[in-house]
C-alpha cells in the first residue's frame, strides 16, 4: 500500500507518529501563507497544514492544488490545540505537519459541488451524467456501505440458518411472470430469443425438488416496464425458499432477515414477532394492501349510523349492496375550499360520483351541504363512532365497497402527509396475509392476484370450486410504512392441483405444456411441499 493510513482512522493516539495518507482534495484553505488542506477518503476526512517553515516547495506545490485533486501526503502527525479541536470530524482532535506533497492526478473544475447539501439540488441528469463524482459525495458512499453491511448481516443470519446460496441462470426461456421480458437473440439458433428472467420464481420452485431444502439468492431482475420512483428495469431481490413449511415458518424467517437488516443500517431492531393483518382487514381498514401504520385514521364503515338515514344519495348506495364509509382528518377543518375541490377529483379518479365532507369548526359548529339531511340521531351517532371534535374534517365515500375502499385509501394518505403525520423516521412493518386467490380482468375472467403457483388454505379447498373469489391464497406481503417491500406464498407442490389451477385461469392444456412443462414434469418427481418469499433489495 501507498498509505499508511485512511482518512478516517487517525485520533490523538497517533501523535507524534509518521504517516502517509492519499485521498482527494476537499478544500483548500490559505492562512496567512499557510494552507491547509481536507483530505477525504471513502473513511473520512483529516486536515492536513502545510507550513512555509517546514518546507516551501510543499507548500508551494499545495498551495497549486484544487477541489477533487488526488494527493498523496507524508507527514507527522500532532494534537490540535484544544480550542481548535473539531467535534464534527472523527479526526478532529489531530492535523498533518506535511513536509511532502505529491499530485497523482487534477481533476478539473467539478460541474456540481460535491457537498451533499449542495449536490441533491443539481438537477439528477446532470449528477446521472457524472455518476462517478455523484458516487464521490460521503452520503452516497455512506449507502453504499450502508447496503454492503445490511447484505452481509442477511447473508450471514441465512447462513446460521442453514440456507444455501445458488445463482440460478440470467439467459432462460421466457414464461408470463406479469410484466413483459428483455429477449436476447440467440446466435445460434437464428431466430429464437432468451429471456432475461423477471425473477428466479420457478428456478427456485425446481431447486426444492432437487433437495436444496433452503435456498436464497441475492438475484438480479429485469422487466421491461415504464419507470416507477421504486422500480427500474433491472434491480435486485433476495429471493428465498424453504420446503416443509407452513406460513408461520416463512415469517419466521424474514421477520429475522428484517431485524438484521434493521440493525445493519444502524437501525432498532423491530419487535419481533412483526404484527399480521389480513388483507380484508388491511383493505376494510386502511384502504391499501400496502397499509402505512405511522399514523392512523382509520377507515370507519357507517353503514349503521345511516341505515335509516333520509339522505338519498346514502340510502340509495346502502339499498343497492354498496357501503358508506369515512375517514377524519383531525386538526383539518380550516384546509381550503380548493385543497377540498383536489380531494374531490381524487375521488372521481376512483369511480366515485364525488365526495362528501363535514367541517367543524372552531366554535363547534358543522358546516356542510349535506349536514340539512342529517337527523339528530345520526349526528350524535356520527360524532361517537368517527370521534368528531373541533377543527377535524370529515371526509365520506359512498358506492362499492372495493371503489370506496380505494377512494379512502388514496385519501387517508394525502391528508396523512398534509398533517405531517408521516414521520420519516419511524418504522412500521406489518404483514398482509390471506390474499384473495383471484382478481377478475376486463373480459371478467380469472386472473391471478399474486402468481398462478399459490396454493389455497385448506378449508378453502371447496370455496375455490364453488365461489372462487372468495378463496384465499397462502400469499403473504410484508409492508413498511406504506412500501410493499416483498411478497411470497406456500406454492402447489402437487402437478395435478396445479394443471388444476391452470384450467381455471383460461390457460388450455397446450399452452401449460408449452409454458411450464417444465414445472409440471418436475412436481411429477416427488416434489416435497414448499413455500418461498422475494424481498425488494434496494
Amino acid at each position: 500500500m501507498i498509505r499508511s493510513h485512511t482518512c478516517g482512522a487517525l485520533s490523538a493516539a497517533n501523535d507524534g507518529e509518521t504517516v502517509t495518507l492519499c485521498g482527494w482534495v476537499d478544500t483548500v484553505r490559505d492562512h496567512g501563507g499557510i494552507i491547509f488542506i481536507d483530505l477525504r477518503d471513502k473513511h473520512g476526512i483529516t486536515q492536513v497544514v502545510f507550513d512555509p517553515d517546514d518546507s516551501q516547495e510543499a507548500r508551494d506545490t499545495a498551495h497549486s492544488t484544487r477541489s477533487e485533486y488526488v494527493i498523496k501526503i507524508s507527514g507527522l502527525v500532532a494534537k490540535r490545540p484544544e480550542s481548535m479541536v473539531n467535534d464534527r470530524l472523527s479526526t478532529g482532535e489531530i492535523e498533518i505537519r506535511s513536509k511532502d506533497i505529491e499530485i497523482l492526478n487534477t481533476c478539473p473544475t467539478p460541474p456540481f459541488p460535491l457537498d451533499d447539501e449542495k449536490a441533491v439540488k443539481v438537477h439528477e441528469d446532470l449528477r446521472m451524467q457524472y455518476r462517478y463524482l455523484d458516487l464521490r459525495r460521503p452520503q452516497m458512499q455512506g449507502f453504499m456501505k450502508k447496503r454492503h453491511k445490511m447484505l452481509m448481516a442477511i447473508r450471514n443470519y441465512l447462513d446460521r440458518e442453514e440456507f444455501t446460496e445458488v445463482e440460478t441462470p440470467i439467459l432462460t426461456k421466457s414464461t408470463p411472470e406479469g410484466a413483459r421480458d428483455y429477449l436476447v437473440p440467440n446466435r445460434i439458433t437464428p431466430g429464437t430469443f432468451y429471456a432475461l428472467p423477471q425473477a428466479p420464481q420457478q428456478y427456485k420452485q425446481i431447486l426444492m425438488v432437487a433437495g436444496l431444502d433452503k435456498y436464497f439468492q441475492v438475484a438480479r431482475c429485469f422487466r421491461d416496464e415504464d419507470l416507477r420512483a421504486d422500480r427500474q428495469p433491472e434491480f435486485t431481490q433476495i429471493d428465498f425458499e424453504m420446503s416443509y413449511v407452513d406460513c408461520e415458518d416463512i415469517y419466521g424467517v424474514i421477520d429475522g432477515v428484517l431485524a438484521e437488516a434493521m440493525e445493519a443500517s444502524g437501525h432498532d431492531r423491530p419487535s419481533l414477532p412483526l404484527p399480521r393483518m389480513s388483507w380484508h382487514e388491511a383493505m376494510n381498514t386502511y384502504g391499501s394492501d400496502k397499509p402505512d401504520l405511522r399514523f392512523g385514521m382509520e377507515l370507519k364503515d357507517l353503514g349503521e349510523v345511516f341505515a335509516n338515514t333520509g339522505f338519498k344519495v346514502f340510502g340509495k348506495v346502502l339499498e343497492g349492496g354498496g357501503a358508506i364509509k369515512g375517514i377524519n382528518a383531525k386538526g383539518l377543518a380550516g384546509v381550503p375550499n380548493s385543497q377540498v375541490d383536489k380531494w374531490t377529483e381524487v375521488a372521481k379518479e376512483c369511480g366515485l360520483g364525488g365526495m362528501a365532507f363535514i367541517r367543524v369548526q372552531e366554535d363547534g359548529t358543522w358546516k356542510s351541504p349535506i349536514l340539512k339531511f342529517f337527523s339528530e340521531e345520526e349526528i350524535k351517532s356520527l360524532t361517537e363512532t368517527m370521534n368528531v371534535e373541533t377543527g377535524d374534517l370529515v371526509l365520506f365515500a359512498a358506492d362499492d365497497l372495493d371503489k370506496v375502499n380505494h377512494c379512502l385509501g388514496r385519501l387517508r394518505l394525502e391528508v396523512g402527509e398534509m398533517a405531517g403525520l408521516m414521520d420519516t423516521g419511524e418504522f412500521k412493518f406489518t404483514w398482509v396475509t390471506e390474499f384473495p386467490m383471484f382478481d377478475t380482468n376486463a373480459e371478467g375472467n380469472f386472473v391471478p392476484m399474486h402468481h398462478p403457483f399459490c396454493d389455497v388454505y385448506e378449508e378453502d379447498s371447496e370455496v375455490i370450486k364453488t365461489d372462487p373469489l372468495k378463496a384465499r391464497a397462502k400469499a403473504y406481503d410484508v409492508v413498511l410504512n406504506g412500501v410493499e417491500l416483498g411478497s411470497g406464498s406456500i406454492r402447489i407442490h402437487n402437478p395435478e392441483q396445479q394443471a388444476e389451477m391452470f384450467k381455471m385461469l383460461n390457460i388450455s392444456d397446450e399452452e401449460a405444456h408449452e409454458l411450464f412443462g417444465h414445472l409440471l414434469k418436475a412436481l411429477s418427481h416427488g416434489a416435497p411441499p414448499h413455500g418461498g418469499f422475494a424481498i425488494g433489495y434496494d
